[in-house]
């Protein structure tokens, strides 16, 4: 049997939004014919609560996948989600998809309309002739509580069927930023293949002497170096044990660096557009392209005379261009500042260095209010309703008020 992987569609994000839904698109379409089963783990959507006209692009792409002929069919779903499609459309929510503990999700809206497979703690058997395909989904868990859903589930491979263990999380050794994070000996032994979401690169790793992947997401999101790879999705072959990454068309993507010591004003800018030509130049259609202007400023440079913004708006027609500012004099960098700057934690997100901020600076002051310290970061986040994430903070401080 061969199943495709691919994930972090992102749907919603703003930023690229028509990249996001045509990208998602090229890569569901060219999966379902490259491959028998499709597994999706997790941040099929950039929001937690996506607008009715982003649940409507997915509702699309998905309602179309549906009603293809599969040589391949779900034939028992194991978990506390009822089975609704025999379609080998199975997925799991991710860190973006998932609500407050309680609320439900829009993964599991799909799932309930018939439109994929929800595994979200579930076992899932696929069957093809005679082989069969059993996969395992943990999805929607905080990434301090990962490890204790592991042991609490105690997820087992199926003797005689080909074992897939599929989840959306952080791993320590992909981004070493809190002690809370799984390390990747500590999954479940014995499947066949783990897969993983939520970091935006491909990743091939071993564990357990297994093949672990992840396909990166179909999207640009957040601009690193390692984004600069193409996108798209892996298709692996469970008889001969061997996999492939199948590329989709994306926008490029440029990351432009330009040492600012020693440079004369007029010499900095003409280094910023000479990088930004060259790259343009290399792109393909619209490109995008972000500078970042490194080293020290030269005494009487200063960064409101080099007009960053109206240069990248120049180059509007032919490309996204962002500049970020230089370093600022008189600032410390702490351990952490360096390493983000010097590229050894590409595969950090902004969020979860905030998370891992967040939770350290809560076991410094012996947090204990009965709720998850990664709940109550994504209670106190952008997009969650604020009276609700008040009156339950109010409740766990005050449980007699």
């Amino acid at each position: 049997m061969k199943l495709a992987i691919l994930s972090d569609f992102h749907l919603g994000y703003e930023r690229f939004r028509e990249d996001a839904y045509r990208q998602a698109e090229e890569a569901l379409d060219a999966a379902s014919k490259a491959a028998d089963v499709l597994l999706i783990p997790g941040d099929l959507f950039d929001g937690r609560a996506p607008k009715p006209d982003v649940l409507a692009e997915a509702i699309n792409l998905f309602r179309n996948l549906s009603r293809r002929e599969w040589s391949a069919k779900v034939t028992s779903v194991e978990s506390a989600n009822k089975q609704y499609t025999h379609v080998p459309l199975i997925a799991i929510p991710g860190n973006h998809d998932t609500r407050v503990q309680g609320s439900e999700n829009a993964v599991t809206l799909l799932g309930l309309a018939g439109l994929l497979v929800d595994a979200t703690d579930g076992r899932i058997t696929v069957e093809k002739g005679d082989e069969k395909v059993v996969v395992y989904g943990i999805g929607g868990v905080a990434d301090d509580k990962f490890l204790d859903e592991i042991k609490k589930q105690g997820p087992k491979p199926c003797v005689g069927c080909f074992n897939v263990f599929m989840f959306h999380q952080s791993a320590f050794e992909l981004s070493p930023i809190s002690d809370d994070f799984i390390h990747l000996e500590e999954l479940p032994e014995g499947f066949d293949l783990y897969i993983d979401g939520h970091i935006h690169n491909r990743v091939e790793k071993k564990v357990h002497g297994k093949p672990f992947l992840i396909p990166g997401s179909t999207v640009l999101t957040q601009l690193k170096s390692v984004e600069q790879e193409e996108k798209g999705f892996y298709v692996y072959d469970t008889i001969s044990n061997t996999y492939s990454f199948h590329k989709i068309r994306s926008r490029k993507f440029s990351l432009v660096t330009i040492d600012a010591s020693g440079k004369s004003q007029g010499d900095l800018i003409e280094s910023i557009r000479s990088g930004i030509d060259k790259a343009v130049s290399n792109g393909g259609e619209k490109p995008i392209v972000k500078v970042e202007i490194v080293g020290t400023l030269n005494k009487g440079v200063r960064t409101i005379d080099l007009n960053l913004l109206g240069m990248a708006k120049g180059y509007g027609d032919k490309a996204i261009v962002e500049i970020s500012k230089p370093n600022l004099e008189g600032i410390e960098a702490t351990d952490e500042i360096a390493a983000l700057r010097e590229g050894s934690l590409e595969n950090m997100s902004v969020k979860d260095y905030g998370l891992g901020i967040f939770l350290d600076k809560l076991k410094d002051s012996k947090y204990d209010l009965g709720i998850s310290a990664t709940e109550l970061f994504e209670l106190l986040s952008p997009d969650t309703n604020k009276d609700k994430a008040i009156k339950k903070i109010i409740e766990e401080l005050f449980p007699e008020a």
